[in-house]
């Protein structure tokens, strides 16, 4: 069971989507930026973020499994795409993921490049896990 906590900063507007404060006590886990390879190195999705959104995220939650953790001790996203056009698919597939009523603080940030042409997004995770 989690025993994270997201309090709510008084004014602040509620995020969309992402707390901004998730605190809890525990082993800190930081997983890489996670980018739609599957585990030969191939691209999945060549041009369609959601098909790598999916991948990545499948990805993240395969990190926090080897880490002894889940989705459910996720504090801290950070998302990055080559165009913020891709955050409806991304957070679709989040969502699959991530508990919606008290999902983990989250930034986003459109950069000019990731490391090959064809990956249109990379998300790196940060959980706390109970001892």
């Amino acid at each position: 069971m989690s025993q994270l906590s997201h309090p709510k900063p008084d004014g602040v507007a509620p995020g969309n989507g992402y707390s901004h404060v998730v605190t809890g006590p525990g082993r800190w886990v930081a997983i890489a930026g996670q980018v739609a390879l599957d585990a030969n190195g191939d691209l999945v999705g060549p041009g369609d973020a959601e098909a790598q959104a999916r991948q990545v995220f499948a990805n993240l939650d395969a990190c926090l499994k080897a880490a002894g953790a889940t989705f459910t001790q996720v504090v801290k996203l950070g998302i990055y795409v080559t165009d913020l056009a891709v955050l409806p698919a991304i957070r679709k597939a989040r969502d699959e993921y991530v508990d919606t009523a008290n999902p983990p603080a989250s930034t986003a940030v459109q950069v000019v490049a990731l490391f090959r042409p064809d990956v249109l997004l990379e998300i790196e995770a940060f959980a706390i896990v109970a001892d």
